[in-house]
């Protein structure tokens, strides 16, 4: 039995962790706020007293909500202290903050893999995410064992970490478009009479097949933006990022300044602030 670490345990963390568990393995967690451990102790796993105690794991595993959160525990000092490990960074970070960490955990003699994921939280449960992975190839080659109980595939990306994390924030550009897109064309046919439902099949069934456009179509057609699988303050944060890498590879995104509008509309009102970031479609709707 392996002992792994898990640093978050947020909704997608906490599902990840409980696959790990799943599969036969020590499991070692770490959380902020230590109480949203309890679930998974009954099940079998242990909580780590600091970040350090999980890192220090053959192999570890992080799934932390932003590059903010991710600074503040996965610090020099705290990967130093973990020893000559694996780590894994599986939440969607810039890939500046990758390249650090990358050169962090090099200095330390330890070995750093990006794995960000696509997948709701239902996804995770179910271990059918889709990983994107770069890094090391034999670093890699250790960790697809645990990655594959976690998801259905697992692409490989090269061998520069920050890559993994670039195709990341290029994924969700592309789902932030089809979410909008959907809003405005849902938005347009209800304006003449066609119930939201039936056009939001029209287009997944037909010409627009795929998780995307079934399950965010509905989501929009029946305005059920709660539990959030994915904020929308965390979809705002991935305009950011992709801002971010547009200036880096020198590219101008023409339809960013307009998404970016409409998330800072949502964050604005309280009633769409907190819910799934397909809520973004409300606000040509409500227009």
């Amino acid at each position: 039995m392996t002992t792994l670490g898990f640093l978050g345990l947020g909704n997608m963390g906490t599902d990840m962790a409980k696959r790990l568990l799943a599969a036969g393995h020590d499991v070692l967690v770490w959380n902020r706020s230590p109480e949203k451990a309890e679930d998974l102790i009954e099940l079998g796993a242990r909580l780590a007293a600091t970040p350090v105690e999980a890192l220090s794991a053959e192999v570890s595993f992080s799934m932390l909500a932003n590059d903010a959160a991710v600074e503040a525990v996965l610090t020099e000092a705290a990967i130093t202290a973990a020893g000559p490990n694996t780590h894994v960074v599986m939440a969607s970070i810039s890939p500046a903050l990758a390249d650090r960490l990358s050169q962090r955990f090099e200095a330390a003699g330890a070995k750093y893999v990006a794995a960000p994921v696509l997948g709701r939280p239902e996804v995770a449960a179910a271990g059918q995410l889709q990983i994107l992975v770069a890094g090391n190839t034999a670093s890699i080659n250790s960790v697809t064992p645990y990655l594959e109980v976690l998801g259905k595939r697992v692409w490989q990306l090269g061998t520069k970490p920050s890559v993994a994390n670039a195709v990341k924030i290029a994924v969700n550009y592309n789902i932030i478009h089809a979410i909008q897109a959907m809003g405005e064309s849902i938005a347009m046919s209800e304006r003449v009479g066609v119930d939201p439902s039936t056009f939001a099949e029209l287009l997944s069934s037909t010409l627009f097949g795929g998780v995307v456009y079934t399950g965010y179509g509905t989501l929009i057609a029946k305005q059920q933006y709660t539990p959030a699988g994915f904020t929308v303050a965390l979809g705002r944060k991935d305009l950011g990022l992709a801002a971010e890498l547009a200036r880096s590879t020198n590219l101008t995104l023409p339809t960013l300044p307009a998404l970016v509008s409409v998330f800072d509309a949502a964050l604005s009102d309280p009633k769409l602030r907190d819910v799934d970031w397909s809520a973004i479609a409300e606000i040509t709707r409500q227009q």
